[in-house]
């Protein structure tokens, strides 16, 4: 059997058995999950191409060659899809926006002799990005449309404590990379993403604080608590969990597997979520089964094989959670890159509606919601 065959056999049966447990519904619900809003990644085409000629290690993932920082064209556009839809409840497809809502401070922690690490709001940061002045109004007017609902995605998309380390050490790549004011290694395709890793369990107390900080800033900036949060890069140790509850989160979104710091980047402890499991805090696993990923899939069909695992979702009785992050929809780097997955968005949109009209569009702390409330009618 050629080997093609034996790959997608192998996938059909992957993505069934992610299905198998958990809570079930017979409602067809999507939920879009889209991370990353709020973070700075490559300033521009101009600093991209510097890097590229400093023979900068680009490669390694999309995310340096086309996120940025959102402008307001590149939400005013997105906007505009979503608002064309409606489901049999009449609402809008919504994405559920898990935003970041600081940064780092690089000329205070330049100050400080890369000593102290300092952040800023995102609502200062966006001030030195031109076309953003308009950005937070942007993340309000669509929440207030019921189109993008901001949620907690963490104080800063950087592991300050392994950033910073690197920065006093003092390398070519990266005190380049920092005077051009990005996070960005030079050498390592996470580029110290990994927010909430840890080299050993000292550094917990601190990752809370910056939680914690985060949480009350991202009230300061929307108007209300955050009731979800998305751990970066789904790495995170449990001890965490019951500090987020106590700010207010009862929903952790991520994939079925959660990874365990074990003080070493790059090797983790497995830890499984099913859809509507609890912790010791009661509170409740949303799990990604879907994914609408154009800029990052090796696939030449990303619309026909979301739609494939929403229907194994709906086949299960479990709502289709579609991860979908923010660089598929930045145009500041490359116009094609936001033009062409919108165009797909919008068909994905359509072939969700035309396949299930009964379809309901929710934000996954809606989704949350409805569990709970159906296990307190039991």
């Amino acid at each position: 059997m050629p080997n093609k065959i034996i790959g997608k056999i192998r996938s059909s049966v992957s993505h069934n058995l992610l299905n198998i447990s958990g809570w079930r519904t017979r409602r067809k619900i999507v939920v879009f999950e889209s991370d990353d809003w709020g973070s700075i990644r490559m300033p521009s085409m101009e600093v991209y191409s510097e890097f590229r000629n400093k023979g900068l290690n680009l490669t390694q993932t999309d995310y340096n060659r086309l996120d940025s920082l959102e402008s307001n064209d590149d939400l005013s556009m997105l906007f505009d899809v979503l608002r064309s839809y409606r489901d049999r409840n009449d609402r809008h497809p919504v994405f559920t926006a898990n935003i970041v809502v600081g940064n780092p401070d690089f000329d205070r922690i330049r100050s400080s002799k890369f000593i102290e690490y300092y952040f800023e709001p995102v609502t200062e940061t966006l001030k030195n990005y031109p076309g953003r002045d308009s950005v937070v109004t942007l993340w309000n007017k669509g929440n207030s449309e019921g189109i993008f609902h901001p949620q907690f995605h963490g104080r800063e998309h950087v592991n300050v404590n392994r950033w910073m380390k690197a920065l006093r050490e003092g390398k070519p790549e990266i005190m380049l990379t920092f005077n051009h004011r990005t996070t960005f290694s030079g050498y390592e395709d996470y580029n110290f993403m990994e927010v909430l890793d840890n080299n050993s369990p000292e550094e917990i107390d601190y990752l809370n604080q910056s939680i914690t900080e985060g949480l009350n800033l991202f009230e300061s900036i929307m108007g209300y608590r955050s009731r979800s949060f998305i751990p970066p890069c789904y790495t995170w140790d449990s001890e965490i969990e019951k500090n987020l509850q106590l700010n207010g989160v009862r929903y952790i979104q991520g994939l079925i597997v959660q990874l365990v710091p074990t003080g070493s980047f790059g090797n983790y402890r497995r830890k499984y979520h099913f859809l509507g499991s609890t912790n010791a805090w009661n509170m409740v696993f949303l799990t990604r089964n879907c994914f609408f990923e154009p800029s990052l899939s090796e696939s030449d069909h990303p619309v026909e094989d979301c739609l494939r695992r929403i229907e194994i979702a709906f086949r299960w009785n479990k709502p289709a959670v579609i991860c979908t992050h923010r660089l598929n929809y930045i145009g500041s780097l490359d116009q094609e890159n936001r033009r062409s997955n919108l165009n797909s968005l919008r068909f994905l949109i359509e072939k969700i509606l035309s396949n299930w009209p009964d379809v309901e569009f929710m934000s996954s702390d809606q989704l949350g919601d409805l569990i709970l409330k159906s296990r307190s009618a039991l």
